[in-house]
């Protein structure tokens, strides 16, 4: 099995230690505990961990104090702050010196396990190296030796330490965001933050606030000021996955910010300087979102100064057998299950397949045959079982959903039926986000986490549409 994440909890009130070790051990997650921030200081330097979580006021040496040189010797070392409310503005001091993010008492444990998974995913994408070419099961690696992959990786070794913009360029599945990392872990900014950010999953109405920072009292709910993920970044890189999601007017923001180089919160008036170096993806047709009037021009040359293509799995057959010696490995030992061999027509039958979902797909594939072969010889009969399967799949959904359209058209054209997007969507989601929270058994982060949305668009969407499962909460009161 892979190791869990390691976490430093540092808190001297030994009662709300002990509850959130609890609730963060039964997350899965490999806690240390320290009460003195001095004591503190000297394991985090010395050991090796995902994420620090800290409480402000400590004996020994202060949270600030701790962020602050913790920040200077490992400034990729997420570090989670635990404050009350009176003394926010130095929790948000703390943050512009280094902190990822930081908590204010009280607040719910889903809340501290939303923002653990996001620091450790953080921490991973900063920390464990992304292996070219060869099939490391112990690390993420972008497979291949076909002519196109090794294409790709001279422009990665060309572009990583180069001061420019990039836009990685790819279909669903292909791997962008490995290549962003391999981008950012080769660069002479890799000693200094990576922040990313996943443009489609936050709700329009809070990504300019998560990229920019907003001042107290910007709009309804901002009761505190906000550092962006632009400051969060300073000195080194910022990931904006699914840059062909963002909406005109935050299009516009986000140019004034790369041709300025300095931003303003919302509600503020100060003009913030920001050296940070930006790396987009997308799947989408950029030119022709153009032409439509979607995407703006302009910002597309700002962000395309290097464009990166990523091969669709089709193109390169020739790396099939690779990727699938590199998952044997590595979900053999994830999965508990013993390594399996594979036979060659096995092989051969995944190289012929077209992988309309890419290598992601044929992850997928290859970890359901390991299943079915419960460590003994993967057969080209479990690979057809299992291409089978999801073929049959599919064909079903498909006639669900033309049903279901041809239903709503008609009601259309009969007159009974004026608001055919939003019915459709609103379905969806209701759907989606009712299926989502039960199957998490009232877990709203666990939930949100699987459908890649923030846990307040799932707590909008719950109340919305009134799904409220009942769950045994648990809260973290201690003032300071």
């Amino acid at each position: 099995m892979s190791s869990p994440a390691k976490l430093l909890l540092i808190e001297d009130d030994a009662s709300a230690a002990s509850a959130l070790r609890r609730v963060l051990a039964d997350e899965g997650y490999d806690v240390s505990m320290v009460a003195r921030g001095d004591d503190a200081l000297g394991q985090a330097e010395q050991g090796s961990f995902d994420a620090v979580i800290t409480d402000l006021k400590l004996p020994g040496l202060d949270g600030m104090e701790l962020v602050r040189r913790l920040h200077a010797t490992k400034p990729r070392l997420p570090i989670i702050l635990m404050t009350a409310h009176g003394t926010t503005d130095t929790a948000i001091e703390a943050t512009k010196r280094g902190a990822y993010d930081y908590l204010l008492k009280p607040f719910e444990m889903e809340e501290l396990i939303e923002l653990v998974a996001r620091a450790c995913a953080s921490s991973r994408f900063m920390s464990e190296p992304v292996e070219m070419g060869e099939a490391v099961a112990t690390h993420d690696a972008i497979i291949g030796n076909s002519r196109m992959m090794q294409e790709l990786y001279k422009e990665i070794g060309r572009v990583a330490a180069k001061p420019v913009t990039v836009l990685i360029r790819g279909e669903t599945g292909v791997g962008k965001e490995l290549v962003a990392r391999a981008l950012y872990q080769y660069s002479d900014r890799s000693n200094a933050p990576f922040v990313a950010v996943n443009c489609a999953a936050i709700p329009e109405t809070l990504l300019e606030s998560e990229l920019f920072g907003h001042e107290r009292g910007a709009f309804t709910g901002a009761d505190m000021r906000r550092i962006g993920r632009f400051e969060q970044a300073q000195g080194g890189t910022l990931f904006l996955d699914e840059i062909g999601d963002l909406s005109l007017s935050t299009q516009a923001k986000l140019l004034r910010v790369l041709q300025e180089k300095c931003i303003q919160r919302l509600g503020g008036k100060e003009t913030i300087p920001v050296n940070v170096r930006v790396i987009a993806a997308t799947h989408r047709d950029l030119e022709t979102a153009i032409r439509e009037k979607l995407f703006r021009e302009d910002l597309f040359y700002r962000l395309s100064v290097v464009i990166i293509a990523v091969p669709p799995l089709r193109q390169r057959p020739e790396d099939v057998p690779a990727l699938v010696r590199y998952f044997i490995q590595r979900y053999s030992s994830e999965l508990a299950v013993p390594q399996s061999t594979i036979q060659a027509e096995a092989v051969d039958l995944m190289r012929e397949q077209p992988w309309p979902g890419n290598v992601r797909e044929l992850e997928n594939v290859v970890r359901q045959a390991l299943l079915l072969a419960r460590g003994f010889v993967i057969s080209a009969d479990h690979i057809q079982q299992v291409l089978t399967r999801t073929a049959q799949s599919i064909p079903e959904r498909q006639k669900a959903l033309a049903s279901y359209v041809a239903e709503l058209l008609t009601h259309v054209q009969e007159g009974q039926e004026e608001r055919l997007h939003a019915r459709a969507t609103e379905d969806l989601e209701r759907e989606l986000f009712g299926r989502a929270i039960r199957l998490a058994q009232g877990n709203q982060a666990k939930a949100a986490r699987w459908l890649g949305v923030s846990r307040l668009t799932m707590r909008e969407k719950l109340n919305r549409f009134g799904l409220h499962p009942a769950q045994e909460k648990t809260s973290c009161q201690r003032p300071e």
